[in-house]
């Protein structure tokens, strides 16, 4: 089984740019007031840079585990693919914490939080025990939930907005701007999330440059959608968890036709929970690159990270503003490591072939 390319392009245009929209916009607010959009718009100009070197990688026809052995030998290899795990356990900690917190806040505010979220880690469970480039026929009955869900949210919510509220550019200064860049590397990862997809998908020539630019165009969205997020909340949108939840309400057809925007709202709820429980998949694959892809193997860590993620979870249950300081700004100097340095370093990796175990 195998990603096509569409289904690649899918992930990049449509479904890496939603992981953006629950609370970063809130957090780009306090950094940078007004300014929001800048770093967001740096954050994916970079990220598609390491997208375009992923995609070249591509080439070789070859997984992470393969590429890091031909250049570094098996030894290594394995410890830098189980690394690269780690470090996605690590960053997928946060979108689930965000998760959560979405799933307690808007749809269940009555019931126990953690009784609330606790069936994900079941659908966690059963996605991670899965070949990763099963996710190639999710990304193509999510694409177009999330390209339609994210339109009609915004033509919802632009007729509130005050776009003069982001002028002047550049009011928040460079400590502002800087900031706000440092510190939203954590929701930046998915050149990281492409690494683990090597060698599941067949390169085509230009595929890297169109990759890397439907990275960019669903940036792009994003981008519309913090400026229009900050004219409609100004000074107040530091304080507006679960962005796209927030801006649409406004709309004034809704006196007659109650919330319907809520149904956007659950399928974009949809697809940030698939793309919540990728990185958690994706730690599984390296384990299963590194030992080789013995089922019993694949399966018991599915059950032992899912449930290690509960568990973590419970004990975070009240701390997401501490988690989040830890990781987005504590944590902020492992990101680029990861998703900026490493795609351009495997590039000068050796081609020889070798075989790949398993």
């Amino acid at each position: 089984m195998k990603f096509s390319r569409r289904q690649i392009y899918f992930f990049l245009a449509c479904i890496a740019p939603v992981g953006k929209l629950v609370v970063l916009p809130a957090r780009l607010a306090g950094y940078c007031g007004n300014d929001l959009w800048l770093p967001a718009l740096f954050q994916f100009a970079v990220q598609a840079g390491a997208v375009f070197c992923v995609l070249l990688l591509a080439k070789r026809g070859k997984s992470l585990y393969a590429l890091l052995s031909d250049g570094l030998g098996r030894v290594c290899g394995t410890a830098l693919t189980l690394l690269l795990g780690v470090f996605l356990l690590y960053a997928g900690f946060l979108p689930l914490l965000e998760q959560k917190l979405f799933v307690q806040g808007v749809f269940y505010d009555t019931l126990p939080s953690v009784l609330s979220f606790a069936p994900f880690f079941l659908f966690a469970a059963y996605l991670c025990g899965k070949p990763l480039a099963s996710y190639g026929r999710v990304f193509d009955l999510l694409a177009p939930i999330a390209a339609v869900s994210f339109a009609g949210i915004l033509l919802l919510s632009v007729g509130n907005a005050d776009y003069a509220a982001v002028l002047p550019v550049g009011a928040s200064g460079l400590r502002g701007l800087a900031k706000g860049g440092a510190f939203s590397f954590a929701w930046f990862f998915d050149s990281a999330l492409l690494l683990m997809m090597l060698g599941k998908f067949d390169y085509r020539k230009g595929m890297a440059w169109k990759g890397a630019l439907c990275y960019l165009a669903g940036g792009v969205a994003v981008v519309f959608f913090l400026v229009t997020f900050y004219g409609i909340f100004e000074g107040t949108a530091l304080n507006q968890l679960f962005a796209f939840t927030k801006t649409s309400k406004y709309f004034s057809g809704f006196t007659v036709l109650g919330r319907a925007d809520y149904l956007f709202i659950f399928l974009l709820s949809l697809v940030t929970a698939f793309y919540t429980a990728l990185p958690l998949s994706a730690a599984v694959e390296s384990a299963a690159e590194a030992f080789g892809r013995k089922r019993s193997l694949t399966l018991s860590l599915a059950i032992v990270l899912s449930a290690l993620c509960l568990l973590l979870v419970c004990l975070f249950d009240f701390r997401f503003g501490e988690v989040t300081d830890a990781i987005a700004e504590r944590g902020s100097a492992l990101f680029p490591l990861f998703t900026l340095l490493l795609p351009p370093l495997l590039l000068l990796t050796k081609k020889e072939k070798t075989h790949e175990r398993g």
